[in-house]
């Protein structure tokens, strides 16, 4: 492996290290006592008091240990000022060379823990990016700079290849670590040099911390279901195939939890919950991954409408916990995710945007308008199909604030409960929220002899080349036939929640590794 200059150089000093005595990657413990972020937010200018007299977390003279990356240093004559990053912020560090003992004579071993920071400060052995725990006192610098005086140094782990530095003036990076592709690829450099990244991925686990607080205060229960399944079943998808060397049978990365929750509630659970990994062998693009987060939900005795109230209320806590507010900005649109939504029929949806009424026409004349707004390859399409098409082309990118589109029609609801007073269509809604779906819910369909029919149906639509329709799951026709209550079941993307309520423009900068080709 060729090494740059850089990289040369840190591999000299970790050498010196070695020979002056110290142990560049120790394993002790390394206990910290305050944090960078902590220390700034309370810190109280006193001086002259007994400590058990001062009222204050942190103050001028109290003793402290931190820990955390080195990402600047300054050495200016006897003093030298580093900035020390820790898990929660930065915090700059003062090393004056009247608290270190003389220098280690040449060719003899630092012995003293003050010699040993002397060399590793002053005759510039530390680097950019090199851990180590400082151990002082807080204090405020002339300049106003609330600091920690440094009274010893220990080298936690000697970092080997230079980072990014990214400087920062009135809230513009310069010299940015931002190539989309470096960032995604090496996101521990993104996390440690880019502002913001972090908080990102802190927001995404308060939203997935706050849906959980939410479902398991009204009593429902976290479950895990399989990964691999011997059907992709629960969703139109196409799976990724594997195969199990031991049953030595193929066998599908799940494409959804839905087939399998719904057995659990055949089994007597009140409402279940699946926060979890699904896969899908289909297109990239800024709102899909291969694989993703999803969160599956399912409450026995409650319709969809029930569960739009839920789910209203639901993302208004989430946006709240997320950003304090229930309005949140995404490109260019504030979406306000206070509850309630409005809730319009798809096939009013596509009249209010289009002016045709699917809901009067036959399937060859629903194909003509499909293909006016041009959806291709319509003859492989069914009824439903085409009228998914058409929304997605005329209407879908429309609806910015939060929408419950609802009462989809049988063909593109096979696992969905008949609607109660409208012919030909079910009890479904998606919602949409800044021309996306976020969210797919349903009444359950939970007649065992509709739900054959449906599944023969689907199979149908496979035969004409739909390589998304699902295939009859015998084990969950046989659960339903021993009796499934009344049920309504919802599914939400977790990373495009994420991408709502942080902000970002891609699927990409909320995942901390997404899918990418293997580097050449």
């Amino acid at each position: 492996m060729e090494l740059s200059e850089q990289e040369v150089i840190r591999r000299e000093s970790l050498q010196k290290m070695r020979d002056l005595g110290i142990n560049p990657y120790p394993a002790d413990e390394y206990v910290v006592t305050g944090y960078s972020t902590d220390i700034k937010a309370t810190f109280v200018d006193i001086e002259g008091e007994e400590e058990e007299e001062i009222d204050a977390e942190w103050y001028t003279g109290k003793p402290v240990r931190i820990a955390g990356r080195l990402m600047s240093r300054r050495i200016m004559g006897k003093a030298s000022f580093v900035e020390i990053q820790d898990s929660k912020g930065r915090i700059q560090v003062y090393v004056s060379r009247d608290d270190i003992q003389a220098p280690v004579p040449e060719g003899e071993t630092a012995t003293t823990a003050e010699q040993q920071m002397y060399n590793v400060v002053f005759k510039k052995l530390l680097d950019i990016g090199d851990f180590v725990g400082i151990e002082g006192f807080v204090f405020r610098t002339q300049m106003g700079e609330i600091s920690v005086h440094a009274q010893k140094l220990t080298v936690l782990a000697k970092s080997l290849r230079p980072l990014p530095i990214v400087k920062y003036k009135d809230g513009v990076a310069y010299d940015g670590f931002n190539d989309p592709e470096q960032r995604y690829r090496q996101r521990y450099v993104d996390l440690v040099v880019n502002e913001g990244v972090k908080d990102v991925f802190l927001k995404r686990a308060t939203i997935i911390r706050t849906m959980r607080q939410v479902f398991d205060e009204a009593g429902y229960t976290e479950v895990e279901t399989p990964m691999l399944q011997a059907i992709a079943g629960g969703a139109s998808a196409r799976p990724f195939i594997t195969h199990h060397n031991a049953l030595d049978v193929d066998m599908y990365m799940r494409i959804a939890t839905e087939l399998y929750l719904k057995r659990l509630i055949v089994g007597g659970f009140e409402g279940v919950y699946e926060i979890g990994r699904n896969f899908r062998n289909e297109g990239m693009d800024r709102t899909h991954n291969p694989e993703f987060t999803c969160m599956e939900l399912y409450v026995q005795y409650k319709d969809y409408n029930w569960m739009m109230s839920f789910t209203e209320q639901l993302l208004e806590k989430i946006a709240i916990a997320v950003n304090g507010t229930t309005e949140v900005k995404i490109g260019d649109n504030i979406v306000n995710f206070k509850a309630p939504y409005r809730r319009l029929p798809i096939l009013e949806a596509i009249q209010e945007k289009t002016g045709y009424d699917l809901s009067t026409m036959t399937e060859d004349e629903i194909r003509q308008v499909a293909k006016k707004y041009g959806v291709e390859d319509t003859d492989k399409m069914g009824k439903g199909k085409l009228i998914d098409e058409i929304f997605g082309e005329t209407c879908e990118g429309t609806f910015i604030q939060p929408t419950f589109i609802t009462d989809y029609p049988v063909e593109m609801s096979p696992l969905t409960k008949m609607h109660r007073s409208k012919p030909g269509l079910t009890e479904r809604f998606e919602l949409m929220v800044n021309g996306k779906e976020l969210a797919n819910a349903y009444s359950e369909l939970n007649d065992p002899i509709d739900q054959y029919e449906r599944f023969v149906e689907q199979m149908k639509l496979a035969d004409k080349g739909d390589d998304e329709a699902m295939i009859i799951d015998h084990d969950f026709m046989r659960a339903l036939e021993y009796g499934m209550p009344p049920t309504s079941g919802i599914g939400i993307g977790i990373d495009r929640l994420a991408i709502f309520m942080t902000g970002q423009p891609s699927i990409q900068d909320v995942l901390l590794f997404p899918t990418m080709k293997p580097e050449k």
